[in-house]
This record gives C-alpha cells, structure tokens and sequence, in this order.
C-alpha cells in the first residue's frame, strides 16, 4: 500500500499461546513511527518512509523473552503487493495465511540474542472495516483479521506453540503525534468472537471512545463498553487505563513492555458480563516527542543503513 513522504503505515499481531504461558507481537513498519530517525528526517524535510522501515518482535513467556526492533534503510527493503522484506527478515501473504520469517538481533545489550524462526497467521475472516481515526481522514485503522489462528515455530529461542491471535493496519498521512496525544487500545478473544477497545486524545484536545464486537464472519457491531477503569501506572509513569463493566474492575496482570512512552500489558477486564483477558496499550506521543526520549531511543532501536 503506498505510504506518502512523511507518512507511515504498519501491520501488527498479537498472540497468547492456548495454554497461556506465552505471547508475542509483531509490528512491521513502514515510515517507523516510533523512529528517532524518521523523527529527525523531518525535521530537515520531507523524508522517504521507505528508508525507515523496521521488523519489532516482542517474545513473552518462562525463558523465551525477547525484544527486537533494528531500523532499515531503503536499499535493506523491498516491498510489494504481496510481500514485504526488511533486510534479512520478510512478510509474505499467500491468500489465506500470512508468514514471517524472522532473523533479528535482539536487545537489550550487552547480550543480543537472536529471534530466528516463523509465525503464520491464518485469518477466520478478514473484514472491510476500516475507522478514521481523525476529522481530517489523515490516520486509519483497519482490523484486518481479529479472529485468526497464530502458529509460532522458532529455532532462536527453540520454541513452538499455537494460540489465538490478531492482525490489523493502521495508515497515515502524516506524523502521528501531528494527529494524537495519547491513546489506549485493547483487544480479547470472546466466546464468540473478539473485542477490540480504541479511545484517546487527539492533537487538538477532542477525545474519541470506540468499541467493536466481531463475529466469527469477520461482522462488526458497535459496543458501548462500561465506564473507564483505572489501572496502575507503568514504571515509567505512563498512564494506563481500559473500560470494565460497572463493578467490575480491571485487573493488571502483567506489564510486557514499560518504555518511557509505551506500555504494553496483559489486562483482565469485563465486556457485556464476560470475563476476558486482553491485549492492552497506551501510548503518551507528548513523551515520544520529548528531545530527551528521542535521545534514548537509539539504544533500543539501532538503524542500519
């Protein structure tokens, strides 16, 4: 999908392996918006998002935690309608399933350890909803696939496992702190089908409050979840919170990524009266944005390029 000069797009799952005891994520990005370096490109212009591209994965569990997250330059890239490649590591949708290949260093130093291996994502149902996200059409969401069947099989941890997962898009034509100042996102598998939770705070002070049920053909129906619920801040302070049906709070259960502008947890709430653990979110762009972050940033995130 063609991504403007100054803008982005990146494709994201999720996954908790059916026993519970582990998860993953994946972003693949275009015009990496957590990037220092796209950061600083426009500053000085109008940069290529081809030349920030970006392969982040993020292993949870007993003895299989990893983080990776080297940015690519153009010449490590290539993208087309049906694969994408970045630098040793590829995307690649054949129709039915999607399949990454992986092949990254991960950090944190002084000990990088490699993730190597394959996740296939194989959508239930893939949907047309696709959500503007702001008055001016400039930032999209689209849950591609929120029912699919995730398959992990790694030789760098030497791990195998299946589990229920997530896959969707999101696209603009701008920077994203232009368009927000925060946002907190969530995602549960339901007994019949998925839950996807999206409110935050825009650019220009005005709040939006989503919410979605899916079905097993991939149908969304609009939910009004329950009042917010606070939860507790992330060790770098960033404010977390989701929404839970009246007298019933939520529950933090485990912090699987604490940056100085991102969090992302493992979070039980309730939707409708059912019980659900969730994939859970929040982001502070106004941190992203703090020089001092930006400084910190390229030893989490090294760029080749």
């Amino acid at each position: 999908m063609p991504v403007p000069s100054g803008g982005y797009a990146w494709w994201y799952v999720d996954a908790l392996s059916d026993d519970g005891r582990y998860g993953l994520s994946i972003i693949a990005f275009v015009g990496s918006v957590f990037s220092p370096y796209y950061a600083w490109a426009r500053r000085r212009g109008r940069p290529d998002p081809l030349d920030h591209c970006a392969l982040n994965v993020g292993l949870y569990g007993p003895g299989a935690r990893r983080w990776t997250m080297t940015e690519r330059g153009r010449r490590h890239v290539d993208v087309a309608p049906e694969r994408f490649l970045i630098g040793p590591s590829a995307l690649h949708w054949d129709g039915s399933s999607l399949t990454i290949a992986i092949d990254e260093i991960g950090m944190p130093l002084p000990v990088p350890r490699r993730v190597r291996g394959t996740v296939r994502v194989t959508p239930q149902a893939i949907t047309d909803h696709v959500v503007t996200l702001n008055p001016d059409g400039a930032h999209r969401w689209w849950p591609v696939a929120p029912l699919s069947r995730v398959e992990v099989d790694l030789s760098e941890p030497d791990l195998s496992w299946n589990g229920p997962g997530y896959l969707d898009m999101n696209q603009g034509d701008a920077p994203l702190a232009d368009g927000f100042r925060s946002w907190h996102w969530s995602r549960a598998a339901t007994v019949n089908g998925a839950a996807v939770l999206y409110g935050g705070t825009r650019r220009d002070g005005s709040v939006f409050d989503l919410g979605w049920r899916f079905d097993g053909a991939g149908s969304a129906t609009p939910i009004q979840p329950g009042p917010v619920a606070a939860l507790p801040g992330s060790g770098w302070r960033i404010a977390r919170e989701t929404r839970s049906d009246r007298g019933r709070p939520a529950v933090l259960v485990e912090t699987l990524e604490d940056t100085p502008f991102y969090a992302r947890s493992l979070v039980k709430t309730s939707l409708a009266g059912e019980s659900v653990t969730a994939m859970h979110e929040s982001l502070s762009l106004d941190r992203f944005a703090n020089p001092v972050v930006q400084a910190m940033l390229p030893f989490r995130m090294p760029r080749r390029s």
